[in-house]
């Protein structure tokens, strides 16, 4: 019979149910995160899972606030880091997600992992919005289903990839983070595959609604981009991976072709700055191996919002 869960607050640094070892452990993983995060947590991921091989396999539930609880195997490489109290997974993603609390919008999280935004943008303190997780790997899935059901069942899960149309692909990759159906298609797990204007089409979500779309697809933003034309017409703003390792600003070069407002957080200024010229992306993207966070939307409603965040943002640095 599998261990129960080992507890960890974000809040309090409480951790309840673990051994010894376990706790030891804890500490070489929040340690590991505090100096890794000198150096963009390179390395990170590789020495956390090789720790992991000598833990037993059992999960950790992590009270990410009172209302949002997110479940993964203990000592996991990519989520490990949120033991460490001080790492903020996303922020500037967060950032808008906590501003839109009092908004009525639904977010499609796609390429879901085991779904940490559908967690926290369905609690309480993020304003208990509608979330549909999408995940197409047999991998996380489960995982992605299990945060789903110890969190009431409260965002609704499917397992598919997003592309430009309908049909099926190859998923392949080593690490759970990084699958994808880009590239090699001889190999990997046959998952289906949507369009995000399928989502209207079928009735999952409603025409004039308002949108946030995390696009996490690794390698297959613009055919996503392409199946979701119609959505991107209304209110709905895309936030997209741009990648460290690509000094062309490729997913970013896209947004902008399709005479979308591009937007990137600037950790100089503190501010959601719309890009027009993107050598702003040379001097924002300094690490090669992780990804930037990038906002497309023709939404002027989204447009306002994000001033208006900019606006709060300044009265708080005063």
């Amino acid at each position: 019979m599998a261990q129960a869960p080992i507890q960890f607050d974000r809040a309090s640094g409480a951790l309840e149910g673990a051994n010894a070892w376990e706790r030891l452990a804890a500490l070489a993983l929040v340690l590991g995160s505090k100096v890794a995060s000198n150096f963009s947590h390179r390395g990170y991921n590789m020495c956390a899972n090789l720790l992991r091989t000598t833990l037993p396999e059992r999960g950790i539930q992590v009270k990410l606030n009172d209302d949002a609880v997110f479940e993964f195997p203990y000592g996991d490489g990519y989520w490990s880091k949120l033991l460490n109290r001080s790492f903020h997974y996303e922020d500037e993603l967060e950032l808008l997600f906590q501003d839109s609390a009092d908004v009525d919008y639904t977010l499609l999280d796609c390429g879901a992992n085991y779904g940490y935004w559908s967690v926290l943008v369905s609690s309480k303190p993020f304003g208990s919005h509608k979330a549909i997780a999408i995940e197409p790997s047999g991998q996380n899935y489960p995982k992605l289903a299990n945060n789903a059901r110890i969190n009431g069942n409260r965002f609704e899960t499917m397992k598919c990839a997003i592309g430009a149309a309908r049909g099926t692909a190859r998923l392949s990759g080593t690490k759970h983070e990084a699958f994808s159906i880009a590239g090699d298609q001889s190999g990997g797990e046959e998952v289906p595959v949507i369009a995000l204007d399928n989502l209207l089409d079928d009735g999952k979500i409603a025409p004039g609604g308002k949108y946030l779309i995390k696009l996490d697809v690794e390698g297959v933003e613009i055919e996503a981009m392409k199946g979701g034309a119609r959505l991107m017409q209304g209110d709905s703003v895309l936030l997209c991976e741009e990648h460290g390792n690509d000094p062309k600003h490729t997913v970013s070069r896209y947004i902008l072709d399709q005479s979308l407002k591009l937007i990137v957080y600037d950790p100089r200024s503190h501010r959601l700055e719309t890009v027009t010229d993107l050598s702003i992306l040379d001097r924002i993207k300094v690490s090669t191996h992780v990804g930037y966070n990038v906002f497309g939307t023709a939404s002027a409603f989204w447009l306002a919002r994000m001033e208006a965040l900019n606006a709060k943002a300044a009265r708080r640095v005063q």
